[in-house]
């Protein structure tokens, strides 16, 4: 757990003291009872990691599975788990339990915001971790083209290397940002959940992101996608001013600094399952009152040009997702298809950090 962290059995002791059940909702951020992704993913994998499924039929694993999950954040347990979407409608997720990396999602569209707790069991059935993703992490991990109202945008190079194409914050979060040009991220980690007057405003990652432009890196190859990423992540991390370099795999890349990047090669831009000018609220504690949305998120783009096996960094820019379409183009959707297979790649259950 991170330093800056609140202590995840804050929240179950919260919940124990409430009363509520699985099915009472609960406002997404709300800074006792909602819990973050990250503390839930905590919370679950101290509880459930090391616990046998053996002997179980199908549908009783999936209802152990569930009483288990019941058990690790504080809700009493129902007498019969009801067929809602989702099964656990206060914390807005659902669990699955995977032998295998071939994940199914049955008669219903992923939702960009609901959260899937994943369960990876052993072949003999012990549980060996648990992930928490949201539909719009899942999306990014769909090669087969089957999953629904998959966004996607154009991007069209300018004359200038740089654009900066919001040059304030939303309203929603300016009061939280901090003008300081000197201001140190060392103390904090990537992956933290923001907070008040710690989060650089866009104007200071603009200025500290600028500078990666004519960068390079190796190419791992397009096989390796991911690594590509992974590579310019950790020269964001770096330009920010973080000490370490951390990807949990969650939206946005750079949590604690409201930050999603992208590295392209190619001008189409692929969003997932969320735009981002969405007001969707994100799974994120509020801060100071305010609830952070979807489009509050600040997305720093990077085109790159690939030659004798080298990225090299060419283009840089950086927008609220507010004014995301204000500079590049919104493509159509794809059509729903009733059975959704998502094949889980190997890493899928690692966390990265150095």
């Amino acid at each position: 757990m991170n330093e800056n962290e609140k202590n995840p059995y804050e929240y179950v002791e919260a919940i124990k003291a409430s009363g509520l059940s699985i099915y009472d909702l609960i406002e997404v951020g709300d800074p006792h009872l909602w819990i973050p992704s990250p503390a839930l993913e905590i919370l679950l994998n101290d509880y459930l990691t090391g616990q046998s499924f053996s002997g179980l039929a199908l549908r009783t694993r999936s209802k152990v599975a569930k009483t288990k999950v019941c058990e690790a954040l504080g809700y009493p347990v129902p007498k019969s788990f009801v067929k809602t979407q989702p099964r656990f409608t206060g914390q807005f997720f659902d669990t699955y339990v995977q032998k295998s990396n071939n994940l199914q999602i049955w008669n219903e569209e992923p939702s960009a915001t609901r959260r899937y707790v994943i369960i990876q069991v052993s072949a003999d059935d012990i549980i060996q971790t648990v992930k928490v993703v949201t539909g719009a992490t899942l999306s990014l991990l769909d090669t087969t083209g089957t999953l629904t109202q998959k966004y996607q945008a154009g991007l069209t190079l300018g004359a200038e290397a740089l654009e900066l194409i919001a040059p304030l914050d939303t309203e929603n979060i300016r009061p939280l940002v901090i003008n300081d040009p000197n201001y140190s991220l060392s103390p904090l980690t990537p992956t933290s959940s923001p907070e008040p007057n710690k989060i650089l405003s866009i104007q200071i990652v603009y200025e500290r992101l600028s500078q990666l432009v004519g960068q390079s890196f190796a190419d791992v190859g397009i096989v390796q996608e991911r690594n590509r990423g992974a590579e310019l992540h950790k020269l964001v991390c770096q330009a920010l001013g973080f000490k370490n370099y951390q990807d949990d795999g969650q939206f946005p890349d750079v949590r604690n600094q409201l930050i999603e990047v992208k590295l392209q090669t190619s001008p189409t831009i692929d969003l997932g399952l969320v735009r981002p000018n969405s007001e969707d609220l994100l799974d994120v504690t509020q801060l100071d009152g305010r609830q952070i949305r979807h489009c509050d998120v600040r997305y720093a783009i990077f085109y790159a040009a690939i030659a004798n096996s080298v990225i090299t960094l060419t283009n840089f820019f950086l927008t609220t997702g507010e004014s995301f379409f204000n500079r590049f183009t919104q493509f159509q959707g794809k059509v729903l298809n009733k059975k959704l297979q998502i094949h889980l790649p190997r890493h899928f259950f690692d966390t990265e950090a150095e």
